[in-house]
């Protein structure tokens, strides 16, 4: 019979910020890896300690104490500490798919450059685990994944009721929907199942004969997994001791101070058939539904738009115009870029993004983002501009004088877009201020027309945008101020992917006029859908591919909030507050030939807060749960504007709804029925669209039903569907008794932290002014991938670079013109194009201290799809690489020089491409 071994592993899961701020956190943990480095010195019998799977600790600590590097170095080599793979540890559903693999990246970079990597994917206490990771990891070249939540337990001496989240063991094979697996380990008595061993002889045996059968109850193995270790733990520095005791005490079972390393190893040995497979995320589908959090998703919504902002400046701006530029010949800023991912991904941890954290923390977290962003916007506006200036637009057509500008498309998808943009007319360098000012205001703007690079002429407004001081910044001497005469442009561009189109304003006997006037200011109108705002604010939307009729959409919902930051627990009265029914304040804003905007004003009367009687409930730590409290009888006014949206060439409509919020202790939530005759439907998760029942398994005692989002949930019938994408808006839930509605939360306002104690967090109850921002796309039945691109095109917005004003300033004095300029780029291009039903491109960009580029693409589909993209003039070879960036098979294309490659359902594909 095989001796059980006990592996106790030493640990100490460190949220870097939680119930205290990052600095507070920090000064114990500085106490802590001191106090491992000297047990790791002085103690031979020490067998290491594990600093939670994430490089940021040993950062945070040299930072403070520098002079320790090579201590750490050496500890690390020598396994005294174990340390990565990931840079952070990171919420897997509120972070995207690249940031994820940034990461990777990022930390077992850091991690091999201090000494050794750790071996496997460390999710302690994610609130649910995304279903692609299985598939990440692997190609991380990870042995194992371990992680807190998400999979139901239930010991081989019980009944198994056939469920696919639920496993025998606390070990089982996780399996991504492609079908890639990987060994799991559940903490099934949770990660600190070892703490504080006891060195009494006497109380280490009660303790151990708890712990042993506590283990041995989910164990499939001989391998038990003890973590000696919790939230912030302390070293426990007798721990040599208290393993000389055990094993003094229990000498038929081998004790060792161990790590993952050695545990995964003895443990796949005993891989048996015997293991569950459970497939895809795992979010408590077969349990009471309450502690893989779904709520987080919509606390403090403001650094939720900020994440995926953020999120979205690097990975589909900065990250693929630098590539583009890199093409072209500029350097690319790979230490900026680095660390502009490492100021966004320092938010990212499960109590950071998730907002459960004090007001300190989420206050930090707003710096934080605006670092990452100024950074990614500086890389993208210094790429665009280099690229911008290398294009020919000498070859413009036509005779006028003219203006040209260049707009850019950075995405993976072909994108159509009302863009406006302030152009310069002229710059006077010789101008300053005051003088330069009414110089130029006297200057009156000529006729003008919009043409595109062919010449022909493009619905445009054209108007005065009066003067503004501007400066440039040279590389080669001082700053340079001007005053310049502008003109806005606002008209539809059509741009290819990775690419861009070159426009011109041209001077023109009579300027070009494009409003229009209508006396159905409640329609809105293009080829693909009509919208017709009804007296109330909603609206019903017709497609007109299908002929289908969705109506109703759009209506608000208020609901009181009792509960906290971690759990939505609406009031004990069910006491709701809807626009529906209600008139609304309804004008057309603008009308004319590439777009139509109408207003809609409801002033809402929702109660102040909930009744003091929660305040007492709060402080005594009751379950929210349990709680029983109703909202207050006094109201106040919340101003609610929705600005809807729909430009000539749009598949659906665009929708900004501004909510100027007095209240406290409520949820608001903007509810689409969508009348579809199904049970499933579709949400974007990190590298996948994961299809969901409706509703939830019959254990699930969560009152609420809510879900996380990325870029858009969809639901289909056998006719069509609706699509209803977002931007940073992560919460949502299905509504079956409203017509399968989707409701989307758009604000919650709460007042404290929950989890364990009394944590009040006044800035929690978000009061001021937020805008949210959706769309709603209808689509045929078949045409389900359509439906995601567009879905993951409203993420970002086009954007424009004006041409010609290169070093303006060593031009002659007085009016400085935009040139043209005979450059090496075409006046229309795509860098990188591609085709797949489906298929996504989530990356392109230069690899991590590699000279090759690399472009990511997943399938979303769940049947095999071929991926095709052509061999560009810039490419000298493709081959298959990993999220690692390993070099792998050289690709060889077909005679048309284009690339053809079958994605597996839900595979992730990435591939290296040498300059």
């Amino acid at each position: 019979m095989m001796k059980t071994t006990v592996h106790i592993i030493s640990h100490s899961h460190w949220d870097r910020e939680w119930y205290q701020s990052f600095e507070s956190h920090r000064m114990k943990l500085i106490e802590l890896v001191d106090n491992i480095l000297d047990k790791a010195e002085n103690d031979p019998e020490f067998g290491g300690f594990f600093l939670d799977g994430q490089v940021i600790a040993i950062d945070d600590y040299l930072e403070i104490r520098p002079e320790k590097r090579a201590q750490v170095e050496k500890c690390i080599r020598e396994g005294k500490v174990q340390t990565g793979p990931w840079y952070i540890l990171q919420d897997e559903f509120l972070t995207s798919g690249e940031a994820c693999v940034r990461n990777l990246q990022v930390g077992m970079q850091e991690a091999e450059q201090y000494g050794a990597v750790g071996n496997v994917g460390y999710f302690p206490d994610a609130f649910g685990n995304a279903g692609q990771m299985p598939q990440v990891l692997k190609q991380a070249g990870m042995d194992a994944v371990v992680f807190g939540r998400g999979v139901k337990p239930i010991g081989p001496n019980n009944e198994v009721t056939g469920g696919q989240y639920e496993s025998t063991y606390s070990e089982m094979m996780w399996a991504s929907p492609d079908g890639t697996k990987l060994p799991g380990i559940l903490f099934a008595n949770w990660y600190n199942n070892g703490v504080e061993i006891p060195v009494d002889e006497a109380e280490a045996k009660v303790y151990w004969d708890k712990k042993l059968a506590d283990a041995r109850k989910f164990a499939a193995t001989h391998q038990l997994l003890m973590m000696n270790g919790c939230d912030h733990q302390p070293l426990q520095k007798n721990i040599t001791e208290a393993i000389r005791v055990a094993r003094k005490l229990y000498p038929d079972v081998e004790f060792i101070h161990s790590d993952f390393k050695k545990y995964v190893e003895a443990m796949e040995k005993e891989i048996s058939e015997n293991f569950s497979t459970v497939k895809g995320e795992l979010t408590s589908q077969e349990t009471d539904g309450r502690w893989t959090l779904a709520n987080t998703a919509s606390s403090w919504i403001g650094l939720k738009q900020d994440n995926r902002a953020g999120e979205t400046a690097l990975e589909r701006k900065a990250e693929p115009a630098a590539a583009m530029a890199d093409v072209m010949g500029k350097a690319y800023p790979e230490d900026q870029m680095i660390y502009s991912w490492k100021k966004l991904m320092q938010n990212h941890p499960h109590d950071s993004i998730c907002g459960c954290s004090v007001d300190e923390v989420n206050e930090e977290m707003k710096t934080r983002f605006a670092k990452s962003r100024q950074v990614a916007d500086a890389i993208y506006d210094e790429s665009v501009e280099y690229l911008t200036n290398k294009v020919n637009t000498a070859a413009l057509p036509g005779d006028g004088e003219k203006i040209p500008f260049v707009v850019w498309n950075t995405s993976g998808e072909t994108k159509s877009q009302v863009v406006e943009k302030e152009l310069h007319l002229f710059r006077d360098y010789n101008l300053f201020v005051w003088d330069g000012y009414e110089a130029a205001e006297k200057v009156e703007l000529p006729a003008m027309v919009l043409r595109d690079a062919d010449g022909n002429v493009v619905p445009a407004k054209i108007a005065d945008a009066g003067v503004a001081f501007g400066y440039d910044l040279p590389d080669d001497r001082f700053r340079q101020p001007y005053m310049a005469k502008k003109v806005l442009v606002t008209f539809e561009a059509e741009v290819p992917a990775l690419g861009y189109r070159t426009y011109y304003l041209e001077t023109a006997e009579q300027a070009q006029d494009v409003d229009m006037v209508s006396a159905d200011e409640n329609v809105l109108e293009n080829d693909a859908v009509k919208v017709v705002v009804n007296a109330d604010g909603s609206y019903n939307l017709l497609d007109k591919k299908t002929g289908r009729m969705y109506e109703n959409l759009g209506f608000y919902e208020d609901t009181g909030d009792m509960g906290n930051e971690y759990i939505y627990i609406q009031d004990s009265g069910k006491q709701v507050v809807s626009t529906k029914g209600v008139k609304a304040e309804i004008s057309c804003v603008e009308r004319n030939a590439f777009r139509t905007v109408v207003e809609i004003c409801h002033k809402m009367m929702v109660p102040s807060g909930m009744g003091e009687e929660l305040l007492r409930q709060r402080e005594m730590c009751i379950d929210p749960y349990t709680r029983v409290a109703n909202r207050s009888s006094e109201l106040v006014e919340m101003d609610v504007k929705t600005v809807l949206t729909l430009e000539k060439s749009a598949k659906g409509l665009r929708v900004a709804t501004t909510i100027c919020n007095q209240a406290k202790d409520h949820r608001v939530r903007v509810i689409l029925p969508t009348g579809l005759d199904t049970s499933m439907h579709m949400a974007d998760s990190a590298f996948e669209v994961v299809r969901r029942n409706n509703r939830h398994n019959d254990t699930w005692t969560n009152p609420c039903g809510c879900e996380r989002q990325q870029c858009f949930v969809a639901m289909e019938d056998a006719k069509g569907g609706l699509l209803v994408a977002n931007r940073g808006l992560y919460e949502y839930e299905i509504l079956e008794d409203q017509g399968n509605a989707v409701a989307v939360t758009l604000l919650r306002c709460v007042a404290e932290m929950g989890d364990w104690g009394y944590f009040p967090t006044p800035k929690a109850q978000q009061i001021g002014t937020f805008c949210l921002e959706f769309e709603v796309v209808p689509f045929a039945a078949g045409e389900t991938g359509d439906a995601f691109r567009e879905g993951y095109a409203f993420q970002e917005d086009l954007t424009v670079e004006q041409a010609g004003l290169e070093r303006a300033f060593l031009r002659k004095p007085g009016q400085v013109k935009p040139e043209l300029v005979e450059g090496e780029l075409p006046l229309e291009m795509s860098f990188l194009a591609f085709e797949g039903d489906g298929i996504h491109m989530t990356a392109f960009k230069k690899g991590q201290k590699k000279d090759d580029l690399f472009v990511r693409f997943v399938n979303n589909m769940e049947h095999e799809e071929v991926l095709s993209f052509k061999k560009e003039d810039w490419m000298k070879e493709v081959y298959r690489s990993n999220v690692i960036e390993e070099k792998g098979d050289l690709m060889i294309p077909d005679k048309d020089g284009v690339y053809h490659v079958a994605l597996r359902e839900f595979e992730i594909a990435t591939f290296g491409i040498v300059k």
